[in-house]
């Protein structure tokens, strides 16, 4: 872990929370999880005071959904997949000065419930009545897992909150042929009254954020769609059985689980860096010394991560000046089709770093990153790769004479390719595997950023 200065300002890197319904395969080390921790480890080596920000989503109702598919109690199925993801982690070489588990946090589980009830008495967020979808059979909320159906804008299939292929957001009311997914049931419609973050009140904040911030050519397209109209009402809890109880002027909710993302970046962030934060003015304070913050993601996020979370923070006092982007990687595939975990086919994180040499792994990840274009893993790739690196390791393997001027060229490039802003780590390891058997000091930094190695 590093140590945070009182006197400099802090870039945050914020890596995405796995969800333990499953291990973490290569698809999900390929993209935002090794992205982040490369890019804060070059950060430090250029002298920045980072923050690289990691944790757990076991609130997702796909959570459930798993363990009942399974068989199994879902605390149990949390607690094994947990276990692996953990395990991941520490062989991949992932450092994280914060990382929180939302189930097995106490404090957290306290705070955030008490946060969203600040929002609300502040006016920030509003509790109105409002439609839900219901499961006609079961009675459950239909939204995210829980239903399905057609995306008005594109005409893919999609689940409830986002869609995956244009990235626009979707309640259960707005998708074609809505059905649960719990019983294949219509929805029906019901109006309750529960918290809701409406976007339109910070159009002109978020418009000049995004004009500014690094954002996906995909999330702009989605962005100028929404800012031909109003923007959307974002519903913050709803009726469940899953995830943070809530208790507002109506019946008792559950914290939807984007809006718990939000306010856990706020609070775990703040009580990092002030021990004891808990309120809005506690925590908005201690943020103060983030002078920027990042996402890193794959390509199904991108309200979210543009609009929701932004929002949500700067609803509790955030300046959305600090925003400065989200780093997206497009999908990688696994001989030819995509990871999946429900269809098994994968390789398992944990399982492939045990075997193979950690350094060679993320090396051969970040050179085959799907950070622009999809891209495809195969083993006699990751072979023919691994032969490479190890002979440009022990000095058999070429590379740029250590007097040539393009050493400094190489080297200059692959630092600038792993900042956020332009970030390719793909070229980045071009760079350090042209320059590193030249013996300079700055190249040997810019490969154990990419590999993890200490210097």
């Amino acid at each position: 872990m590093s140590e945070q200065s009182t006197d400099r300002e802090i870039k945050l890197l914020i890596s995405p929370p796995p969800t333990p319904n499953g291990p973490l395969h290569l698809g999900h080390l390929s993209g935002p999880y090794l992205g982040a921790d490369i890019a804060a480890r070059a950060a430090r080596a250029a002298g920045q005071d980072v923050l690289h920000l990691g944790s757990l989503d076991p609130h997702q109702n796909w959570t459930m959904a798993r363990a009942e598919q399974l068989g199994e109690p879902v605390e149990a199925m949390l607690d094994r997949f947990g276990r692996r993801i953990s395990q991941a982690m520490e062989l991949a070489r992932f450092e994280y000065d914060i990382f929180f588990d939302p189930y097995t946090d106490e404090d957290y589980r306290a705070a955030l419930p008490a946060l969203l009830s600040e929002l609300v008495a502040g006016g920030a967020v509003v509790e109105t009545e409002s439609e839900v979808a219901l499961c006609t059979e079961c009675g459950r909320t239909l939204h995210h897992w829980r239903v399905g159906g057609t995306c008005p804008t594109c005409g893919q299939g999609a689940c409830g909150g986002s869609c995956e292929g244009c990235g626009t957001f979707l309640l259960a009311r707005d998708l074609v042929d809505a059905r649960s997914r719990c019983h294949d049931a219509e929805p029906e419609i019901a109006s309750v009254l529960i918290p809701v973050l409406r976007l339109e009140d910070f159009r002109e904040a978020l418009t000049e954020a995004w004009v500014r911030a690094a954002v996906s050519p995909q999330a702009r397209v989605m962005l100028s769609r929404y800012l031909e109209g109003e923007l959307p009402e974002v519903p913050l809890a709803y009726p469940g059985d899953w995830g943070l109880v809530w208790q507002g002027g109506g019946e008792e909710l559950r914290i939807d689980v984007w809006g718990e993302m939000a306010l856990a970046y706020y609070y775990t962030v703040a009580r990092h860096l002030n021990a004891g934060s808990a309120t809005l003015a506690e925590c908005t304070a201690a943020w103060n010394r983030i002078s920027e913050y990042w996402f890193f993601t794959g390509l199904d996020n991108p309200f979210y991560l543009t609009a929701t979370i932004p929002a949500v923070l700067a609803a509790a006092g955030v300046a959305l000046d600090r925003y400065a982007g989200v780093v997206v990687n497009e999908f990688y595939r696994l001989d030819g089709l995509k990871f999946s975990t429900s269809r098994d086919h994968a390789i398992w994180a944990d399982e492939f770093l045990a075997e193979q040499d950690p350094a060679v792994v993320r090396a051969y990840l970040a050179w085959d990153a799907p950070n622009h274009f999809g891209t495809d893993f195969t083993l006699a790739a990751f072979e023919a790769f691994k032969q490479r690196f190890t002979a440009v390791l022990d000095g058999t393997g070429g590379g740029l004479p250590a007097d040539s001027p393009l050493v400094a060229a190489e080297t200059a490039r692959g630092e600038r390719a792993l900042r956020p802003e332009t970030f390719d780590p793909a070229l980045a390891v071009r760079c350090a595997l042209a320059a590193y058997p030249c013996g300079d000091e700055a190249a040997k930094k810019l490969l154990a950023s990419i590999t993890g190695d200490a210097l």
